[in-house]
């Protein structure tokens, strides 16, 4: 590809140099991390933290986050019912405070904080929510809050397998997970709405014990099977949830991260778990409805097995799944690497695979979890961070989505090597993205939070500063030359 101002020379224009980076498909590319907060898996680090110890610990994560070039976290706020910032329809969780219900003490809100830290390092937050889990590794109501659905609920609330479920069948379980969302739409920053696999219970060798919703239907003269009716109870909570929460927001993304096999034997050869049918999640109808924005199925499988990585992200992809177009996300399994000794170059290659499906609509991956990305597990960051991940990358954009303005170009002016766009309009800006461009190369430098507008390039070469929007627009910008850089 021709360098910039070869470009300008050749043909007397002025292209904007983000525009010619030869940098490619990687400078648009979500790269996220799953924040567990259930049984304190990645955060917190325990349940009797202090407030501050709990402040510092998630800054430090934001920052070894932002380090390695992540761009957008997972963050499970409700795991079990219960919320991991001020709910006035949910109890405090008691994976922070130790006891279910009880306020942490300095009072502090936990998604708020992440919110304002993650924006500043532009990372984007996605609010994680598990709709139907009422408590994990327990059957029982101990413990558990007034205000817990399943005390709000208890008909509707059973022992299935090691858990405590509430059955998606039930009319007053449906309206408390849409408030808990709207709730969240409405009073937090968010840039969007996640979910995971869990819908109905993994199946144990009891059938899940909904009879009483689902004779209640019957009686109203429903006529749906039992399977198509629980598959027809998630199906309308999804499109309720992408209708209300689009209607209310219309930047937030809402997603779903489901389980990596729809069905059996689809694609050909596959075999495992139906989740459409065990779980009664229908995610490719969800998908090709138009009712998400993204999907991340969970593809924790290598590329060369029976369940093939590669065979499972390309049939999630095609358009017979995706006719509209929507994000594809590969959920990777980077706890493998402990848990199953998979090498660090399985995750590699399972990156560089999707940085190659652009058109088939893979914008990126997902990380499960933090704390692999945290303690960069067997090296692995240090080898992404050589290869695949070397530059840092702007979110892509979400050219499917209307309805939220395009932000200004910045005007920017150099001092010395400082490059300054202090007086530019603030409006609609998620974040500016910085390019370089010299005689051998063109990319993609540094991705800012909205609130800094100055940056001390690394070098000489020519600079361009653009503004992107929530849902991944970007400007064109002026050109601005650094010839000296002392230091």
């Amino acid at each position: 590809m021709l360098d910039f101002r070869v470009f300008v020379l050749l043909f007397g224009v002025i292209t904007p140099v983000y525009s010619a980076c030869s940098q490619g498909r990687t400078k648009h590319e979500l790269r996220g991390a799953w924040i567990a907060t259930v049984s304190n898996i990645d955060w917190p680090k325990s349940s009797s933290r202090t407030t501050s110890q709990n402040q510092a610990d998630l800054i430090s994560l934001l920052d070894t986050l932002a380090s390695q070039t992540i761009n957008a976290v997972f963050f499970q706020v409700r795991p079990v019912g219960d919320a991991f910032y001020a709910s006035t329809i949910e109890p405090w969780s008691q994976y922070l405070t130790g006891t279910q219900g009880h306020a942490p003490s300095p009072s502090w809100d936990p998604l708020q904080f992440l919110i304002t830290e993650a924006h500043k390092r532009s990372i984007e937050v996605h609010a994680w929510i598990n709709p139907y889990r009422a408590k994990s590794g327990s059957t029982t109501t101990t413990g558990l809050a007034a205000n817990h659905m399943a005390k709000a609920f208890t008909a509707h609330a059973h022992a299935y397998g090691n858990n405590l479920w509430m059955d998606p069948g039930s009319t007053d379980v449906q309206n408390r997970c849409n408030d808990v969302v709207m709730d969240i739409v409405r009073r937090y920053d968010v840039d969007g709405i996640h979910m995971d696999d869990y819908f109905y219970p993994y199946p144990t060798s009891a059938s899940f014990p909904d009879t009483s919703t689902y004779n209640a239907y019957k009686n109203g003269g429903g006529t749906l099977a039992i399977a198509d009716w629980r598959r027809d109870n998630v199906n309308k909570q999804i499109e309720r949830l992408s209708n209300n929460i689009h209607q209310a927001k219309p930047w937030v993304k809402f997603g779903i991260s489901p389980f990596g096999i729809w069905k059996s034997g689809q694609p050909s050869g596959v075999t495992g778990t139906s989740s459409v049918d065990a779980l009664y999640a229908d995610s490719r109808l969800w998908l090709q409805k138009g009712w998400l924005d993204y999907i991340a199925p969970q593809l924790y499988w290598v590329i060369d097995g029976p369940q093939s990585f590669t065979k499972l992200l390309d049939w999630w992809s095609d358009p017979a799944q995706n006719p509209l177009h929507k994000h594809v996300y590969a959920g990777l399994a980077d706890y493998r690497i402990l848990e199953n000794n998979w090498s660090v170059n399985e995750i590699l290659h399972q990156i560089q695979i999707t940085q190659i499906r652009t058109s088939h609509d893979v914008w990126g991956a997902i990380h499960f979890s933090a704390k692999d990305v945290e303690t960069n597990v067997h090296g692995l960051f240090t080898t992404l961070k050589s290869s695949v991940y070397k530059n840092p990358s702007v979110l892509p954009a979400f050219s499917f989505r209307s309805g939220v303005p395009a932000p200004a170009a910045p005007r920017v002016t150099a001092s010395g090597a400082t490059l300054d766009w202090s007086g530019s309009n603030k409006d609609n800006v998620r974040s500016w993205a910085v390019y370089q461009s010299t005689a051998t190369t063109c990319q993609l430098v540094k991705v800012l939070g909205p609130a800094t507008t100055s940056y001390a390039v690394p070098g000489t070469g020519d600079y361009v500063v653009t503004a992107v929007n929530r849902l991944g627009a970007e400007t064109d910008g002026n050109t601005v030359t650094i010839s000296t850089v002392v230091g």
